[in-house]
């Protein structure tokens, strides 16, 4: 995993824009170009900073989605995002990738704690996060739409 950077922008850009991508992540709506260089703008702020953000997520070199943590909802401190395109979506790479920010977070970035959150009809996510460890906190409405939290505590062994 690399973080994404300026050179990424087109993709990232039309990555976001992928039906299967939008529909949960951007609940539906357009982004812009102007939306996705802001976003890779605070991205190197975070690497620079905070020594996170959104990472890519490569297969054979071949960027094919991306993870990291991400601030949303006014929480205390970053979410664990990601999000894969469809043809790569069942097949682990979302797991792995969230195990390596998970570790990453506990190991060198010394969270106590990590929340995930999702739209309620996503089940995948859902399960994903329940695979990952996460345990169901509560259901809350978030503009406008029912959104699940997950939470995952740092164990002694982490």
């Amino acid at each position: 995993m690399v973080p994404i950077g300026t050179a990424d922008e087109q993709w990232f850009l039309d990555f976001n824009n992928t039906p299967f991508v939008r529909k949960y992540l951007w609940d539906d709506a357009p982004v812009s170009k102007e939306l996705a260089r802001d976003i890779i703008e605070q991205n190197k702020g975070h690497f620079e900073e905070d020594q996170y953000g959104l990472w890519k997520i490569l297969a054979n070199d071949i960027p094919i989605g991306y993870v990291g943590l991400w601030y949303f909802f006014q929480e205390a401190q970053p979410q664990l995002i990601y999000a894969l395109g469809e043809e790569f979506s069942g097949k682990g790479y979302a797991t792995e990738a969230s195990r390596s920010v998970i570790d990453y977070c506990f190991d060198s970035l010394g969270f106590t704690y990590l929340v995930a959150a999702t739209d309620e009809p996503h089940l995948a996510s859902q399960k994903l996060a329940l695979r990952l460890g996460f345990k169901f906190v509560e259901k809350r409405l978030e503009d406008g739409k029912p959104t699940l939290f997950y939470k995952l505590k740092r164990t002694s062994n982490s």
